[in-house]
């Protein structure tokens, strides 16, 4: 071949990479979708470079994946765990870990494509004539430039993924806030405080007074297991199933047993809700309550300046779908009292020594302060929590209400 053919080759060849550049490029840039990409790179690589045969595999979180495979009479894998890939590049040697019943065998080349130290792509071929031989830098660049094209658009898929899932958590917050109650009463009769941290956006506990009439209230707090979306949407059906029940009755076994079978009934067993319902009447000046698995809420014999703990009821909720047995606890003759009901998720806060605030803990700070109103005892128990968790990030959703009787 003379110096003049030798030229000609070498023109046509950067004219045909030329074009495969054009064409590839003007894709990216009408925001061509992936399978448009795809296609186009491989009759690009077909038409324009010297290739007879390519697969190529682009990284996702724990695998390549294959996006391209033409010409390959082999049997490839659809995937390659990363771990499964080294590439030497000193000696530049590409060893893939593949089962028996697949090979690379027929493909000559490798090109591999990278972002600093992270391999992004592995593109194996075989050349059409071999004594033209293929531009492998060229061929590098071009397939650099869709993978990361490639990339932008799984980075934009899962940006506008978590925009959308924060959205719905916005929603879904929202809501829940709208279960609780818009305002707890101060009144001479009942004064109640409430202070509920929940861990993320949306929680798993819950909280609730109702006044049924001038002389009935009904109270409880409650924690799914769990956390996030699923949580607080079983969360929101057990507060419209409370509700509904505490129209039509105040049998508290009633209730409960209601409760329990509507969770079973929804969840089959594979979630549960400790739940503590109390219910007080100011006329007869009786205490009816029923703890279903959950954290005993303290009560504080204000007269007697004395704690104890309700732990009468029964198992959790929606375990079983019948409850395999149900007490109902009870006190008379109350006149000036405290309530104290709350979340593991308090009790289970952490310093930075890895120690447990801890149920003692707590029961000793109710001691030490059993006749003070539910705002101040809020406001003194959370600069004790907070100085004893030294910053540490809580790790569940935090309730406490707090209730005072007269």
């Amino acid at each position: 071949m003379t110096d003049l053919d030798t030229e000609t080759v070498k023109y046509q060849r950067k004219e045909l990479e030329l074009k495969a550049l054009l064409e590839i490029t003007q894709a990216i840039n009408e925001n061509k979708n992936e399978t448009v990409l795809l296609n186009i790179f491989k009759f690009t690589c077909l038409l324009h470079l010297n290739i007879k045969a390519l697969v190529l595999y682009v990284s996702s979180d724990s695998h390549f994946d294959s996006r391209i495979a033409h010409g390959i009479k082999h049997n490839i894998p659809d995937q390659i765990p990363i771990g499964d890939v080294e590439d030497n590049h000193k000696i530049g040697k590409l060893n893939l870990i593949l089962p028996p019943e697949y090979s690379f065998a027929e493909l000559d080349t490798y090109v591999p494509v990278y972002h600093k130290d992270k391999m992004l792509a592995i593109l194996l071929l075989k050349t059409k004539d071999e004594e033209n031989g293929i531009d492998l830098d060229f061929t590098q660049a071009l397939t650099n430039i869709l993978v990361v094209a490639l990339e932008n658009k799984r980075f934009a898929r899962k940006q506008l993924e978590q925009e959308r899932l924060n959205k719905e958590m916005e929603i879904a917050s929202s809501v829940q806030r709208m279960l609780f109650p818009a305002q707890l009463p101060q009144t001479q009769k009942l004064k109640a405080k409430v202070t509920y941290f929940p861990h993320s956006t949306v929680g798993g506990d819950y909280y609730d007074l109702i006044q049924k009439s001038a002389d009935e209230v009904f109270f409880c707090v409650a924690d799914v297991s769990g956390k996030g979306m699923p949580a607080a949407l079983l969360m929101s059906n057990f507060q419209a199933a409370l509700r509904t029940l505490l129209r039509s009755t105040s049998d508290l076994k009633m209730i409960v047993e209601q409760l329990n079978f509507t969770i079973f009934e929804n969840t089959h067993g594979e979630k549960f809700i400790t739940f503590f319902l109390g219910y007080y009447n100011f006329k007869t000046r009786r205490l009816e309550y029923i703890n279903a698995g959950h954290n005993p809420p303290v009560l504080c014999w204000e007269g007697e300046k004395r704690t104890e703990l309700l732990e009468a009821g029964t198992t959790i909720l929606g375990a079983f779908e019948e409850l395999p047995f149900l007490e109902m606890g009870h006190r008379d003759h109350l006149k000036g009292f405290s309530i104290h009901l709350y979340t593991d998720g308090l009790t289970e806060c952490f310093n930075r020594k890895d120690e447990e605030y801890g149920e003692a803990r707590f029961l000793k700070f109710v001691r030490r302060n059993i006749c003070i109103d539910p705002t101040e005892f809020h406001r003194t128990f959370f600069m004790e929590l907070n100085e004893f968790s030294e910053g540490v990030t809580r790790k569940d959703d935090v309730t406490l209400l707090s209730l005072r009787l007269k």
